[in-house]
């Protein structure tokens, strides 16, 4: 197979969204910073919603952000948390993978905590090639060729042989 056509982990975010600040979202934050040993960085509203209650500036939520071998090894204990199935819709068309883990002490090696409680909590992977980078440097910045883009299809064909998940029907039971 050809180098710049390999795929790789670029980084797991996980996201905990509480909907307002207080004691929810301290518990989020303690929970993201026990499972994953980094510091979670919080989300604030960007909008004023009356009907919700947010206005700018309001925290809501919080996030880690995973790179490098961590993210791999972390990706691994969040499949197994889903029994190793992946629903299509999982997958956009940009070859990314976005899922859900309900409850934290599915997460193998995750141990129950009663200051935190049960709390659920989202998974994005971001999946890349080598020269993915021209979009994103300083000078030169060009979009990615339509050849080099990762299709939907490729992600599936890459978490499946690279961490053993099946990829299936929507319909499938979990």
């Amino acid at each position: 197979m050809n180098k710049m056509q390999e795929i790789r982990v670029e980084k797991v975010t996980l996201n905990i969204g509480t909907g307002g600040p207080g004691e929810k979202l301290d518990k989020a934050t303690k929970l993201l910073q026990n499972l994953t040993g980094v510091k979670p960085v919080s989300t604030s509203t960007k909008k004023r919603i009356p009907t919700w209650g947010t206005r700018p500036g309001l925290k809501i939520g919080c996030k880690v952000t995973l790179r490098g071998e961590k993210a791999r090894n972390f990706l691994k204990r969040l499949l197994e948390a889903k029994g190793n199935r992946l629903k299509v819709s999982s997958f956009d068309q940009q070859g990314n993978v976005s899922f859900g883990i309900p409850e934290y002490l599915d997460i193998p090696g995750a141990e129950y905590d009663m200051s935190i409680g049960i709390i659920g909590l989202e998974a994005a992977v971001t999946l890349v090639r080598p020269g993915f980078r021209i979009a994103r440097r300083r000078r030169l910045r060009k979009p990615i060729p339509k050849k080099a883009q990762i299709k939907k299809e490729e992600a599936m064909q890459f978490i499946s042989l690279t961490f053993g998940a099946k990829v299936g029907d929507d319909n499938d039971n979990e």
